[in-house]
């Protein structure tokens, strides 16, 4: 009998084994598949670029984005200025890539945050069930019942103040400088607007997917050899729910841009003098019958941005999920 258990843990434990080459074989089927699609490739290339310009577009801006040069106000593209200056006289290829820094590390950190509170509340609720799954889906309903833009609009408008308030006070308990910049205040409620309104999307994902998942013969066989319910949870549940995960990321980022820049064209996002897409967008709108240059660059890069992205994502879609590519 005891040889009988021994052996049936061993093929329990050459289950799981075997599932987990497959992982990897999968993981690797899916990038060359990514590599051979033109168009994913493409908007890989553009994903690229605009985080090397939010990193080192500063350091390597023509001018500082808040110089005016008012002897050169509202120019068109020149030798001197590559996409012309704004009614300020500012530099808009400088403003452009001090803008693709904010665009990046909205498109980040609000991507990141929602990504970890829509993955925690969607795992727990599919595994968990009972009215903890009840609890999390109405919140999801709720949540996604909502225009996004308008509530992220809300929530900014709403935060803006108590945010500036409790900055106030932190740099004047503090005496760190780091506080004093109003730019973080933006940041910080933007950062929070694009979370609340993106975690549903991937709560509803994992939720999804944990629950396809969990009655498979490899869940059922960790289960048989003693593995813990939360190391089932973080090891084989949500490492096989990634594919889908990775997908939606990739089109976060680009929506995450897109609302960003919504938010500062409304006036409740990042505000002047800090360079933003939709902030220019904005300050220049009323040009656009004389100077139209001055809202179709910062138009044309946020659609651009967009679009690449997206066909990154449709790319890893392609490649994630060749089943639904060739139907």
């Amino acid at each position: 009998m005891a040889e009988t258990d021994s052996a049936t843990t061993a093929d329990l434990a050459l289950e799981l084994e075997t599932q987990e080459m497959q992982t990897r074989g999968l993981w690797s089927d899916a990038f060359r598949r990514l590599v051979r699609n033109r168009l994913s490739m493409a908007g890989l290339v553009i994903f690229l670029l605009l985080f090397i310009t939010a990193i080192f577009g500063p350091y390597i801006a023509p001018y500082p984005y808040m110089l005016q040069n008012l002897d050169r106000v509202a120019e068109g593209p020149s030798a001197d200025y590559l996409l012309g200056t704004d009614d300020l006289g500012r530099d808009m290829l400088s403003r452009i890539m001090w803008g693709a820094r904010t665009a990046g590390i909205v498109a980040i950190i609000s991507t990141l945050f929602s990504l970890i509170l829509g993955t925690i509340l969607g795992a727990v609720a599919a595994y968990a069930g009972s009215w903890t799954d009840w609890l999390v889906g109405r919140a999801i309903d709720v949540t996604m019942s909502i225009p996004q833009l308008l509530f992220a609009s809300l929530m900014a408008a709403t935060f803006r103040k108590p945010v500036a308030d409790w900055v106030d006070s932190m740099h004047e308990s503090t005496g760190l400088e780091f506080f004093a910049t109003p730019t973080y205040v933006d940041l910080i409620v933007v950062f929070g607007a694009l979370s609340f309104i993106q975690w549903p999307g991937y709560a509803r994902l994992i939720r999804g997917q944990i629950l396809s998942l969990r009655e498979k013969e490899f869940i059922e066989a960790a289960r048989a050899i003693g593995v813990s319910q939360a190391k089932i949870l973080v090891k084989h549940l949500i490492p096989n729910a990634l594919g889908p995960l990775i997908v939606l990321v990739t089109f976060s980022f680009g929506g995450a841009i897109v609302a960003e820049s919504g938010l500062s064209f409304l006036g409740v996002g990042v505000q002047p003098p800090q360079a933003s897409w939709g902030a220019m967008i904005q300050d220049n709108s009323l040009s656009w019958r004389y100077r139209p240059w001055l809202v179709a660059v910062p138009g044309l890069t946020i659609a651009i941005v967009s679009v690449g992205i997206n066909f990154l994502g449709d790319g890893l879609n392609d490649a994630l999920n060749p089943r639904q590519a060739d139907s």
